[in-house]
């Protein structure tokens, strides 16, 4: 990621994030309960636009202080990239590559549509699409071992388990999954016995993403991002420990129920 922030800032890939001006700063705010689930999740959402680009990065809810937007609106994003709040430096840096190398088969990114439909089922179209791209695995001693799932989404469980694959879920929330499995709160605990691992963009506002990408790296397991926080930055990352993307620009898909794009990374996509 410090690599990658210094590419940008020496304008590395185009234009001069010293003269790229953020024009509007927004927060989106969601409560969802899905028909027939017992539990239901909050979502928060930074977002800047660089002009037709719009960068996102997940916070928790009520985290972000006040006076945050006004800090990012008429900033440059060299100015964001140095800014103290983790959620704005990702959203700048996501909103940049976003204008700098937008989601485009000539970007490497495929896209993939999803059908209209209720919250739901928009979400397990989704879950389908991001737990293709993960590949065949197994360990050395030829037996697969569980993925590990940062960022519990429970229609990516349901797609895992509906394809019989085990899986270790992984939330800093914690708890307990929609089937009564206990949630780990560190990928430590997880990462020395997966076989894979498919991770959420969150992950790189709460700064976790580098001991995934390190590990993969290491190890040679798959590590498959599926992205809303981040989606034009993990991209960057493909064949330097990323195996797979599914990146999901703003607008997401639980904002509306029409048909919608994902855009889809790697070998698999």
């Amino acid at each position: 990621m410090d690599q990658l922030f210094g590419l940008v800032r020496a304008g590395a890939y185009g234009s001069d994030p010293a003269r790229a001006r953020i024009s509007l700063a927004f927060t989106t705010c969601q409560a969802v309960r899905h028909p027939g689930r017992t539990r239901g999740y909050r979502n928060e959402v930074l977002s800047l636009r660089l002009d037709a680009a719009v960068g996102s990065c997940a916070v928790e809810p009520g985290a972000l202080p006040d006076g945050a937007l006004d800090d990012c609106v008429g900033a440059t994003v060299a100015d964001l990239l140095g800014h103290p709040l983790p959620a704005v430096r990702i959203a700048a840096l996501d909103a940049y590559l976003a204008h700098a190398r937008p989601h485009a088969p000539e970007n490497g990114g495929r896209p993939y549509p999803l059908p209209a439909g209720s919250s739901l089922s928009r979400s397990r179209a989704r879950a389908r699409a991001v737990v293709d791209l993960l590949p065949a695995y197994a360990s050395r001693s030829g037996e697969h071992r569980p993925v590990l799932v940062v960022g519990v989404v429970n229609s990516l469980l349901e797609q895992l388990r509906a394809r019989g694959l085990d899986y270790l879920p992984c939330d800093l929330k914690g708890g307990t999954t929609e089937w009564g499995e206990p949630v780990l709160t560190d990928t430590a605990d997880g990462l020395e016995h997966c076989g894979a691992i498919l991770a959420s963009g969150m992950t790189l506002g709460n700064g976790t993403f580098q001991a995934l990408l390190d590990h993969a790296t290491g190890t040679d397991k798959p590590l498959v991002m599926f992205a809303q926080t981040g989606s034009a930055v993990l991209p960057r990352f493909l064949g330097a420990g990323v195996s797979g993307v599914s990146a999901e620009p703003y607008p997401f898909f639980w904002l509306d129920g029409g048909p919608g794009t994902i855009h889809r990374y790697g070998d698999r996509a």
